[in-house]
């Protein structure tokens, strides 16, 4: 079995409390809390308590999301950095997640930027991991340029990647970077008669036997390439937020996916 894990987009409706639950029942080993959801993490409750409930329920807190345009590198960036790094220490959190422009504004080289973070990361054994997105409008497409500028400003120790499964697919890149790789995002696009580009990027479904994004073949990679961490289900179609049945459907997505890799 797959080391399971939940990002809080995919129930987003749900509570913080009921999130863990739902992540308890699921038999997962840890969560994704996120800010983006239209309130703050943990629901406004300090980060000590937050990650106190998770704890309690044989959670950990894989990683907080996320600062979004790192490479729009400024002042407000900087803020918003140090900002959701003070949360993550505060709550215990493994990661924080640092996305890529995907609009049109200048960008610097990624390098610069992590430079600025590596600095506000010395002495602290919070990673950050940067998330390449495959939209053809993304700044930052592939996870090759991600590793390239994390070795140019020597991050090994604080930096990582993500690997998601839809991005993976729609930038059209092959290699995965299993030992650089220290999340995995998985959801799955089964309509059979759409293109796979950013527009269904709203429309990531649960992995069935339909998925169009090669999911099964890419998580058998990284586990041959050595991956051991989580696979996060990372779902935004608003049929499986808003399920009425969203434990048992993702309970058998979990085990459709388990089945298949045997």
């Amino acid at each position: 079995m797959i080391p399971r894990a939940l990002n809080q987009k995919t129930a987003r409706h749900l509570s913080w409390e009921g999130f863990l639950d739902l992540a308890q029942c699921l038999g997962c080993v840890g969560v994704e809390p996120r800010d983006d959801l239209g309130r703050p993490f943990f629901d406004g409750l300090d980060p000590r308590e937050g990650a106190r409930m998770a704890r309690g329920r044989g959670l950990r807190l894989l990683g907080l999301s996320e600062v979004y345009g790192i490479n729009v590198w400024d002042r407000e960036r900087a803020a918003q950095v140090a900002a959701l790094i003070e949360v993550a220490e505060a709550a215990g959190a493994e990661t924080i997640s640092l996305i890529p422009s995907v609009d049109d504004r200048p960008v610097v080289p990624l390098r610069e930027a992590l430079r600025e973070v590596r600095e506000m990361l010395a002495g602290r054994r919070l990673v950050a991991l940067v998330e390449p997105i495959g939209f053809a409008s993304s700044s930052l497409r592939r996870k090759a340029e991600a590793v390239e500028a994390i070795e140019a400003v020597g991050g090994g120790s604080c930096f990582g990647i993500v690997h998601d499964t839809f991005q993976h697919q729609i930038a059209g890149e092959l290699q995965v970077f299993a030992p650089w790789t220290r999340m995995v995002h998985i959801s799955g696009i089964s309509a059979p008669d759409v293109p796979l580009d950013a527009s269904q990027d709203p429309h990531r479904v649960l992995v069935d036997a339909q998925d169009r994004c090669g999911t099964l073949e890419q998580i058998a990679a990284l586990r041959a390439a050595g991956y051991e961490g989580a696979f996060s289900f990372e779902c935004t179609d608003a049929s499986v937020q808003e399920s009425g049945a969203l434990q048992q459907e993702i309970a058998a997505s979990f085990a459709y996916i388990d089945g298949a890799l045997c």
